[in-house]
């Protein structure tokens, strides 16, 4: 990693400056990447619970992380402004305040417990989340040369999947290993009793989440981040004109692809338990399918490391390109297999999923130039194609679970064009690069 961060500015013209050194910010930003990992993935145990406390169908259970997607499509445009206003580092620390003010939220939902108070205060942490994403994907993507920038985000992105792969194991033993319905076999009825006492084992673990997110915000407060350079401004209203960025086809082929990846990154995480639960596929308790959702989410931090080194030697598009087909073939046998083989089929596409959304998201933005933060809004707001999971949940209640992954491997399909088309640029402008900061005087 390059050394601590000297007072200098970056380049005039906003093009990457190597007297800047990013290091210590790019390792503070890390841990943001990593706590929203692990915030968004203890939901798929949290599903199959809430599934048992409140008596729900795949429908009902899959609206929950719906709602959850949806604020992604609301607070993007707001987080944008927000921004816009305040600046990235302020911005940083609001996002951090909502998420924890949210898991307190979970805390009270699960006192009542209130299946419409929960799903309220995901919407809360999740626009929180929306906040860092709109703030740091696009900072980590600029902040070095313009030619390793997917190389970059993988790397950091790895982050958010060392997040991923830990919150199952907490989620199992906080949420699922301490409730009647995470221990029990599938198919046994608790009483009320029982479900009052498993709505309340949540209320330990969001108040960890809670305390470490208060404490992450007073530390990105006092720390001296680069500010990004006025390169990175939204355009002038005169200049905007000359400007579109309906110009660039990355652009405007990537936000549907952003869209289309998480209906089958999110699919398949939430319904990762349900199905492997299954007497026909391995026949486990859902406490026991959580840990084995940990390989799955394991997958996607080796395969951005992985991903990361070979884009320093490979073009980024080819490599999404090659791991699209692998996604798309491992989802076919996940669908027409049984026992272990669908199960560990199922595991290995986190695998092939874990470079798509940072590699996308840079290759979506190469070449927007002061056009850079609107884009990345556009592209954080197609996180929301998360919340379209509900169709999978449809499908798996009419046509059968299994059956239901063949939406996924349609999804693997629309990847594999925007890696071999649709992501090349058009129209190409300079990007922007950020400068330094002067240490603040007092935390915000």
């Amino acid at each position: 990693m390059p050394a601590p961060i000297p007072a200098s500015g970056s380049s005039a013209d906003g093009s990457y400056s190597a007297d800047i050194r990013y290091g210590p910010a790019l390792a503070l930003l890390a841990s943001l990447f990593f706590m929203w990992g692990f915030i968004t993935v203890i939901n798929n145990t949290l599903l199959p619970h809430l599934r048992s406390v409140f008596d729900l169908n795949y429908t009902q259970t899959t609206l929950i992380e719906s709602v959850w997607f949806i604020a992604y499509f609301v607070a993007s445009i707001p987080s944008a402004k927000l921004i816009e206003r305040i600046g990235y580092k302020k911005s940083l620390v609001v996002g951090l305040l909502v998420m924890a003010a949210g898991s307190l939220g979970m805390m009270l939902a699960a006192a009542i417990p209130s299946y419409g108070v929960t799903l309220a205060m995901l919407f809360i942490i999740a626009s929180g989340i929306t906040l860092l994403q709109v703030a740091a994907n696009p900072y980590v993507a600029v902040v070095g040369k313009p030619e390793t920038a997917s190389s970059r985000l993988n790397l950091v992105q790895a982050m958010n999947s060392a997040g991923t792969m830990l919150a199952p194991l907490f989620g199992a033993y906080l949420i699922l290993g301490r409730s009647k319905g995470g221990t029990a076999e599938v198919g046994a009825v608790l009483t009320e009793a029982e479900r009052l006492a498993d709505a309340q084992s949540v209320i330990l673990p969001y108040g960890l989440v809670a305390a470490v997110l208060v404490i992450l915000a007073v530390i990105i407060a006092r720390f001296p981040l680069p500010a990004m350079g006025s390169a990175n401004s939204r355009a002038a209203k005169e200049e905007r004109k000359h400007l579109s960025l309906w110009s660039h086809r990355n652009l405007v082929f990537g936000i549907p692809a952003i869209f289309i990846y998480l209906i089958a990154e999110i699919g398949v995480a939430n319904l990762f338990v349900n199905f492997v639960s299954q007497p026909d596929i391995a026949n486990l308790t859902h406490e026991q399918a959580g840990r084995y959702l940990t390989f799955l989410w394991g997958g996607m931090m080796v395969g951005r490391f992985a991903g990361s080194a070979l884009m320093q030697r490979f073009d980024a598009a080819k490599v999404l390109a090659v791991f699209s087909v692998g996604a798309f073939a491992v989802m076919i046998v996940t669908v027409f297999a049984h026992g272990p083989v669908a199960m560990w089929s199922l595991i290995l596409v986190g695998l092939f999923h874990s470079i798509m959304f940072p590699t996308i998201f840079t290759l979506g933005i190469k070449g927007l130039g002061p056009l850079t933060e609107e884009g990345s809004g556009l592209l954080v707001m197609a996180i929301a194609g998360g919340a379209l999971v509900i169709v999978q949940g449809w499908i798996a209640d009419n046509y059968g679970l299994q059956t239901s992954f063949l939406l996924t491997a349609a999804c693997e399909l629309y990847v594999l064009f925007y890696a071999l088309w649709g992501s090349k640029p058009t129209q190409a402008l300079p990007n922007p690069a950020p400068e330094a900061e002067a240490p603040p005087a007092r935390a915000i």
